[in-house]
């Protein structure tokens, strides 16, 4: 330092003042230098987000958003409906199948009523009248051919079996719930008094016995074991299913 102080002393005036202005030209350019440096850093930086930018950024994607969920809804509400669907075809499906078996099982099933035969032609009907009767017709004659088969009608207990004056031969069934039927003018009896009888089982042959014109088999139902207390047995068999 001393030495560039003895330096500027030993110059004249007019080297000295050459010699500051050179100085000053060389702090003008380093300070330009600065300037020039600080206005590049200034140009590399990134222009500033403005408030525009952001909203429109958030808008779309809120937008997005929303299409996904209405998506996702839409998916759920799909796989919703055709879980229901399923499921209501199962329970379709289940309900047919338990009905079929249901129908099944009551065909196979023994009929609760039967017919007294199985083949024969319609004779003289219930209530009406004739010389043939001192009263009505109290019942439903079958012509059938001697020894066709006599079913009882229906599960019981034989009550009477053996003669039965104007009817001939005769068998009376007690069933359930007070009702009994008659089985008259026959060529057989297959069963005594105090059998239980089973729905269609055999219990006598179709004859001509008693006051009776040909084979046949007259059927009475009653609500008593004896005469007079006869019902029509076409529409008593009816309202059970079995129609003559």
């Amino acid at each position: 330092m001393f030495k560039h102080a003895q330096i500027l002393t030993d110059m004249t005036p007019l080297r000295r003042r050459a010699a500051f202005m050179a100085a000053g030209v060389g702090a003008t350019a380093v300070l330009g230098t600065g300037v020039a440096l600080g206005t590049q850093g200034e140009t590399q930086n990134p222009a500033p987000q403005t408030g525009m930018t952001s909203a429109a950024t958030s808008k779309s994607g809120i937008k997005a958003l929303t299409a996904q969920a209405e998506a996702q809804k839409k998916a759920a509400e799909g796989k919703a409906a055709a879980e229901a669907a399923a499921e209501r075809a199962g329970q379709e499906a289940a309900d047919r199948s338990k009905r079929e078996t249901v129908t099944q099982a009551a065909a196979k099933a023994p009929a609760s009523w039967v017919k007294p035969v199985d083949s024969y032609v319609k004779g003289s009907t219930f209530g009406i009248g004739g010389d043939r009767w001192a009263n009505k017709h109290s019942g439903q004659d079958f012509a059938a051919p001697t020894g066709t088969s006599v079913k009882t009608v229906h599960e019981g207990t034989v009550v009477q079996a053996g003669w039965g004056g104007s009817y001939g031969n005769n068998i009376v069934v007690k069933h359930d719930a007070g009702t009994f039927t008659q089985y008259a003018h026959l060529s057989k009896i297959t069963v005594p008094v105090g059998t239980q009888v089973t729905t269609g089982q055999e219990i006598g042959k179709v004859g001509s016995t008693g006051n009776s014109t040909g084979p046949h088999l007259h059927f009475e139902t009653r609500t008593t074991p004896n005469y007079g207390s006869g019902i029509d047995p076409v529409a008593f068999l009816k309202q059970r299913g079995v129609t003559l």
